[in-house]
C-alpha cells in the first residue's frame, strides 16, 4: 500500500522522510493508531540504501516480556526448555536492513536496556549465548503515546528516547486532513473492487458526505474498513448509504428516504457532490478531478452541462 495524500502537511512530511531516508539515522514516528506509521517506516526503508536488505517489523505490545526477548534476540539450542534448535532473532535477521519497532513504549524497562545496548554497540546476544553477534541495522520506532509523558512516567527510558529520536515524524490524524478523505476513499474503492472482483466504480454523494463529516477515531485504517464493508455488501456499481453500518449511519445522522419521499436522481446526486468537492477544494478543478477519480476534461464537460441546464 502506498501513501495516498494531497494534504500540504502530509506532503511536507513525506519530503522530510525522503530527505532523511538515505542518511541511515534512527527515526521515531509518532501518531494515533491507524494513521499509517508503518507505511512511513516502509517508505523510509524503500528510499534508503538498505532497500535491498531485509525489513523486519514487530509490535512490542503484542508479546509478553519473555516472548518479545525471544522474538528480538533469538536463542541458542537448549537455552531453555523446548529450545531444541538455534533461532535467530529479528534483530539479527534484520542485519543489512531495517528493524521497525511498533509501539516501542510498550517494551519493558529491561528490554529497553538491552535494545539500547544493541543500538550503541551494534551487536546482539542471543538468549543462552556467551558471545555477541555483530549486526548492521537501522532502527525505526513508532508509538501512539505522548512522548514527553512516556519519558516522564518511565514508560520510555530517556537515554533510549534520545538514541531513537534523531528525527521525528509526527503523522496527523485523519480528522486534521479531511481533504484526503475523498482521495483515500476512491483509492480503497478501487483496491477492494479488484480484490473482491466487483464492478464498483463510485461512492454516492450521500456516502461521501458521511465520510467527510465523520470523526474517524480509528483514522485511515477505519476509513479503509468502512470502504471494505461497503464493497463487500454492495451488489451494484457504487457504495450507497444502505451499505454503511447502522452504527455509522446513526452517528452521522443519515436516514434513508422513506416511502413517499422524493429520491434524488443519480444525476442530481452527482451534480451536488461535484459542486461540494469543488467548494471543499476552493474551486481547484485539477485537484477536484483527482479527488473524483476522473480526468480534468471530463470534469469540465460535466460542469458545462450543469451550466447549460441552469
Amino acid at each position: 500500500m502506498r501513501i495516498v495524500t494531497q494534504d500540504s502537511g502530509m506532503l511536507r512530511l513525506l519530503e522530510l522522510a525522503r530527505q532523511v531516508a538515505p542518511t541511515d539515522c534512527n527515526v521515531l514516528i509518532v501518531g494515533e493508531s491507524g494513521t499509517g506509521k508503518e507505511l512511513f517506516a516502509r517508505y523510509l526503508h524503500q528510499q534508503s540504501g538498505r532497500h535491498d536488505g531485509p525489513y523486519m517489523a514487530v509490535n512490542c505490545g503484542a508479546f509478553s516480556k519473555d516472548l518479545l526477548a525471544n522474538e528480538l534476540f533469538g536463542h541458542e539450542k537448549d537455552a531453555f526448555t523446548g529450545a531444541h534448535t538455534q533461532k535467530k532473532g529479528l534483530i539479527e535477521s534484520a542485519s543489512g536492513g531495517t528493524l521497525f519497532l511498533d509501539e516501542v513504549t510498550e517494551m519493558s524497562p529491561e528490554m529497553q536496556v538491552k535494545l539500547l545496548r544493541v543500538i550503541q554497540e551494534k551487536e546482539v546476544l542471543r538468549l543462552g549465548a556467551t558471545r555477541p553477534v555483530k549486526v548492521d541495522i537501522r532502527v525505526i520506532a513508532a508509538t501512539n503515546r505522548d512522548l514527553a509523558e512516556a519519558v516522564r512516567s518511565g514508560k520510555l527510558r530517556q537515554d533510549l528516547y534520545f538514541r531513537l529520536n534523531v528525527v521525528t515524524l509526527a503523522i496527523p490524524p485523519l480528522s486534521q486532513r479531511r481533504g484526503d478523505i475523498p482521495l483515500l476513499a476512491q483509492y480503497f474503492l478501487q483496491k477492494f473492487a479488484v480484490q473482491m472482483k466487483k464492478t464498483l466504480n463510485a461512492i454516492s454523494p450521500a456516502v461521501m458526505e458521511v465520510l467527510q463529516t465523520y470523526d474517524y477515531p480509528g483514522n485511515v485504517r477505519e476509513l479503509e474498513n468502512i470502504i471494505a464493508r461497503g464493497c463487500a455488501v454492495s451488489s451494484g456499481d457504487r457504495i450507497e448509504s444502505a451499505h454503511l453500518s447502522e452504527n455509522l449511519r446513526q452517528q452521522s445522522g443519515v436516514t434513508l428516504p422513506g416511502k413517499g419521499e422524493k429520491i434524488p436522481t443519480l444525476e442530481e446526486q452527482e451534480k451536488a457532490y461535484i459542486h461540494w468537492v469543488l467548494s471543499e477544494l476552493d474551486g481547484n478543478q485539477t485537484a477536484a478531478a483527482t479527488a473524483l477519480g476522473i480526468n480534468r476534461s471530463s470534469l469540465w464537460r460535466k460542469l458545462k452541462t450543469y451550466q447549460d441546464e441552469e
